[in-house]
């Protein structure tokens, strides 16, 4: 069966920050905070619930921010997070909008809690580009949990021989093609095209 649409990854494919450590590694120079410490305080403790949407960014991380950088506020790290954090392939991008000219759905499917998911979508505007988004916190599961893909097909009516996943983590290829999708590892290297001929 012929590929209708293509499921693509937001972080590592189609935003890629130029510095391995991502949006955060100037942060202590540029706000005032170690990235390790909001690593500590936020991440580990609190992401998983953000993520899957059990619980809101702000309602997590306002009260993390006033007990370790009470100088900070909340619309500062944020912004500064998602404007340090978007970071488009613009190649892809193009790619992308080829293939859609041809008639196959383009959709994002990315692991997101709901604030960052909006700004890619309208901010960065990506809802003019994409046929679709699809992110943890809205379907409550994440990549490589197999309701995730299976989430998808659902809310797109595609079987899974009409989908295609790009994504830059092997795990969470492994389990779109265990779900019968047809996938393949992103690193940048090589065309979408020659991709998905391969």
């Amino acid at each position: 069966m012929a590929i209708r649409a293509i499921m693509v990854d937001v972080d590592g494919v189609l935003l890629v920050h130029p510095d391995p450590g991502g949006w955060a590694a100037n942060l202590e120079r540029d706000l005032g905070l170690s990235a390790g410490r909001l690593h500590a305080a936020f991440f580990e403790p609190h992401w998983d619930d953000v993520v899957h949407g059990r619980a809101g960014l702000r309602d997590r991380l306002e009260p993390v921010l006033a007990a370790i950088a009470p100088h900070l506020r909340y619309e500062a790290l944020v912004e500064y997070w998602f404007r340090n954090d978007a970071h488009i392939d613009h190649a892809l991008l193009t790619d992308l909008a080829a293939l859609r000219n041809e008639r196959v759905e383009v959709h994002l499917a990315t692991v997101q809690e709901h604030e960052r998911a909006r700004h890619i979508w309208e901010v960065l505007d990506f809802r003019s580009r994409f046929d679709g988004l699809h992110y943890a916190a809205q379907i409550g599961f994440a990549k490589p949990d197999w309701r995730f893909y299976r989430s998808i097909e659902s809310r797109t009516g595609f079987a899974p021989d009409e989908l295609f996943l790009i994504d830059d983590r092997p795990d969470n290829v492994a389990s779109a093609q265990a779900c019968g999708w047809n996938a393949a590892l992103w690193t940048g290297s090589e065309r979408i095209g020659a991709m998905m001929a391969r």
